[in-house]
């Protein structure tokens, strides 16, 4: 056995995914395998990354360009495009700016043709839109909205939300495409906004940022990271400068002490701040905003997220008509009255993912990865349909509920944000240290390591099927160690290398941590062994979800889901059909047919469960 592997590391063990605290930051950072490294094989994620990329090429480039052309009186003749990107919308031209980056994302990795020409058009125009304005301003709304809000702190929709998604488009298109006059753009539209917060007063400032109330007006979007990550590439001070005024101590001190401020705060307004506060830790190591990452990430998981790792929901002070039922955090840990149908938004799911990701970088923490590993396979998965591509704004987890998919024409914020999730699928399966591997995520998928001279093959049929194969490729012995993920749910998995079954005890969340000296063709094989399990809602014991190993599975029920028994009573009577894709449930004399919540399509459904035994 020692011949065969030195060492069998096995990482701090979780027993379950929320409420853990996490671990503490390490001294050598893990990274992310860089993108064009990672290439997906043909699987259901690769159709689900297919089906956006030709939703992607299906779009008009200059019903996109129409509102920054009729913006600055350039002419057009395209059809203005519907949904929040009408031209009466305050949010108009934040898709394009979504666009950019996940059409940028599908060149880098794939060198289409036809959109890596779409790229280049595009970047051209906005360009020509830009010397027009002649002062670096580039959106698709004139720049009275900026004095609306600096006069009125409010009255206007967003315009820093939809600036950052403009200057994050042509961010992407450089650091993914090369994109040198991208590049310049995002140069000019951050001088820009440099010279409006110059003239402003810490006062005022203060006020344009103070983002408390229900459906903020001056949601000011990803503003801090969006400059962070300029400065990376600049390293000039003055944008570091400038996204540090983007950080609102009003938001970053209470966390950083771990105090829970979330309840009726509009989730992704402030979920991006936190993503923000992240990427500032990563450049100057600030304690506080260390904390305050961390903390959040807690409080929310603890707190504030439902079965599938995602949040939002009803405000508890309901002021404004979203707020009544969407896009808020509630009361910390009261989450069993909020099953409205409106909660989960789509932004909230990318975002968290994306936190999750950058935590994972500081503490290679299996819990983050489980988490990770939840949220993708029960909300983003589950926010596409499989069938058009389409998306939806909100994943309703209650009883009887339906996918309202948005329509072909309807460009709102969580079509935006799903274009670019669905272009970067990719992304969080695999990251590395100078010594290390760790498997995050179970895709037919493969990475190619050159400083190593190797490559790791992926193949299986995960989630609907335990077991997953990896084969190493080297011209060379390679000395590593490849941590594979084993999540909470999994009781049991078995291990083999070249064939042989390894004697390991593998601790429910935990890492299996295979050292050894790789050879060309070595080869690994994991069988998870999955059984049913129930989460409850942490204020009701009794209002309950399903799991099959690490999937959410949804009811086929077009009414209220009303259980009877204890919650061992209901696992007993729960099957796995032969085809492996469908499941029963007999209780109180009724037989259920459940499915993955991913697999849901049109048909009525319900995720929550309320157990009632009187």
């Amino acid at each position: 056995m020692k011949s065969i592997i030195t060492t069998i590391v096995l990482l701090v063990f979780h027993s379950i995914i929320y409420g853990q605290q996490l671990q503490a930051t390490r001294v050598e950072p893990i990274v992310p395998f860089e993108r064009k490294t990672v290439v997906l094989s043909p699987s259901r994620i690769q159709q689900r990354e297919m089906l956006n990329i030709q939703y992607l090429k299906s779009l008009d480039p200059d019903r996109l360009l129409h509102n920054f052309r009729i913006n600055v009186k350039l002419p057009s003749t395209a059809r203005p495009l519907d949904g929040w990107e009408s031209p009466n919308i305050g949010l108009r031209g934040h898709f394009t700016g979504h666009y950019l980056s996940a059409i940028a994302s599908v060149v880098e990795r794939y060198g289409d043709s036809l959109l890596s020409t779409r790229l280049q058009y595009m970047v051209d125009e906005l360009y020509r839109c830009q010397m027009v304005s002649n002062n670096g301003y580039l959106s698709a709304f004139p720049e009275t909205e900026f004095d609306i809000l600096e006069s009125r702190f409010g009255g206007v929709w967003a315009p820093y939300y939809t600036y950052h998604k403009i200057m994050q488009g042509l961010l992407d298109a450089h650091l993914r495409t090369r994109n040198q006059r991208a590049y310049e753009m995002v140069l000019h539209m951050a001088d820009y906004v440099e010279k409006r917060m110059a003239r402003l007063s810490d006062e005022t400032i203060n006020k344009v940022l103070y983002s408390v109330g229900a459906n903020p007006a001056n949601e000011a979007g990803a503003m801090n990271e969006v400059l962070y990550r300029l400065y990376n590439v600049s390293k000039n001070p003055r944008h570091l400068a400038l996204a540090r005024i983007f950080d609102r101590d009003w938001f970053a001190v209470p966390l950083s002490k771990n105090q829970d401020i979330l309840s009726g705060l509009h989730s992704n307004t402030h979920l991006v701040l936190v993503n923000g506060f992240a990427q500032r830790y990563n450049i100057t190591k600030e304690k506080k905003y260390h904390d305050a990452v961390t903390n959040f990430w807690n409080m929310l998981m603890k707190s504030h997220a439902y079965a599938n790792g995602s949040s939002s929901g009803p405000r508890p002070n309901v002021t404004a008509p979203t707020s009544l039922s969407a896009e808020h955090w509630g009361i910390p840990g009261h989450l069993a009255g909020t099953m409205t149908r409106e909660t989960s938004e789509s932004c909230v799911s990318h975002n968290t993912q994306k936190l999750s990701s950058t935590l994972f970088t500081w503490t290679g923490s299996p819990v983050l990865a489980e988490a990770y590993m939840n949220t993708f396979y029960n909300s983003t998965l589950a926010l596409q349909s499989g069938k058009s591509g389409r998306c939806v704004y909100h994943l309703p987890l209650g009883s009887p509920r339906k996918k309202e998919f948005l329509k072909e024409d309807d460009f709102r914020c969580c079509n935006g944000t799903t274009i670019e999730a669905f272009a970067s699928l990719n992304e969080g399966i695999y990251y590395h240290d100078n010594a290390n591997v760790w498997v995050n995520l179970y895709i037919p998928s493969s990475f190619t390591w050159e400083e190593k001279g190797m490559t790791l093959k992926q193949a299986g049929n995960f989630p609907e099927d335990g077991n997953v194969a990896f084969t190493v490729l080297t011209d060379k012995s390679t000395s590593l160690t490849l941590n594979f993920l084993a999540p909470s749910w999994a009781k049991k998995v078995d291990v083999y290398i070249n064939g042989t079954k390894q004697a390991l005890k593998v601790l429910p969340g935990s890492y299996i941590s295979l050292r050894r000296e790789w050879k060309k063709n070595d080869k690994v094989r994991l069988n998870f062994h999955y059984d049913f399990c129930i989460s409850a809602m942490p204020d009701d014991s009794n209002v309950i979800a399903v799991f099959y190993g690490p999937t959410l599975l949804a009811f086929q029920d077009d009414s209220e889901l009303i259980l009877k028994g204890t919650p061992a009573e209901i696992l007993k009577h729960l099957s796995k059909d032969h085809d492996g894709k469908r499941f029963r449930l007999v209780n109180n004399g009724k037989t259920y047919l459940l499915r993955p919540l991913y697999d849901v399509e049109d048909e009525s459904y319900g995720v929550y469960a309320t157990i009632r035994n009187y």
